[in-house]
């Protein structure tokens, strides 16, 4: 909702949009495309581009409705809907002839009359990778972002080189020797490091759901966001 608009907010607010959700897009479009090799990476990153592009010059946020789901469910309709022209493209192509490209956001006139919602609905499941996929690129760039955040605050703090030794315990916990190595190469005591393990798990599990909550209206749904981010990853 706050990136509606040409106002530096709105800008800005667009801006964390695409940062957020630019990586999941691309390697759900690496996924789908048939591409091999070195070429793979290129074609889903110029397809991730050229879609992110489409989307806002076609202002498609405008069409974007809180009531009817989540962002990225929304999101993933519309780069179904990119890829579905995608495909249809070449296809076309390959016979011999071209194909006029729709705009992600979609027209008033349309043959079938359908709303900018609708159509994003339209591409069939044949062919993309599962949604479950989509969300857990979510899942993991809101984990990495909340980390990296965790690092800039330790390197303002002058404390980055332990946050580097820290930060193996924030997702997956490692062994008690290796924890005991951990500490002596801080050198803290066990105590000490477990309470300071503590501390950047909670000051870590703040930040995650500090994104979460600007990704809903309503506060109460902010536990059930996170619950399913763990689910996704």
């Amino acid at each position: 909702m706050a990136a509606r608009g040409d106002s530096p907010e709105a800008r800005e607010a667009l801006r964390s949009l695409c940062e957020t959700y630019y990586s999941p897009v691309e390697l759900f479009v690496q996924r789908y495309i048939t591409t091999t090799g070195a070429n793979a990476n290129d074609e889903a990153r110029d397809l991730t581009h050229e879609f992110f592009a489409k989307l806002l010059e076609g202002l498609s946020l405008n069409h974007a409705d809180r009531n009817r789901g989540r962002f990225r469910s929304y999101l993933l309709g519309a780069v179904k809907h990119f890829l579905a022209d995608y495909r249809d493209q070449e296809q076309a192509l390959k016979r011999g002839g071209g194909q006029r490209i729709q705009s992600l956001s979609g027209s008033s006139d349309s043959a079938s009359g359908a709303s900018p919602e609708s159509e994003f609905d339209v591409a069939g499941p044949d062919g993309f990778p599962p949604d479950a996929y989509f969300d857990r690129q979510w899942a993991v760039t809101v984990v990495e972002q909340a980390i990296e955040t965790l690092r800039a605050e330790a390197e303002s703090n002058g404390e980055l080189a332990k946050f580097e030794v820290l930060q193996c315990w924030l997702v997956t916990p490692s062994s008690h020797d290796t924890a005991i190595d951990a500490a002596r190469t801080l050198n803290l005591s066990d105590g000490a490091f477990k309470v300071a393990v503590h501390r950047l798990r909670k000051r870590f599990r703040q930040v995650v759901v500090a994104r979460i909550t600007t990704t809903v209206d309503d506060p109460m749904e902010v536990q059930d966001e996170l619950n399913y981010l763990i689910s996704a990853m």
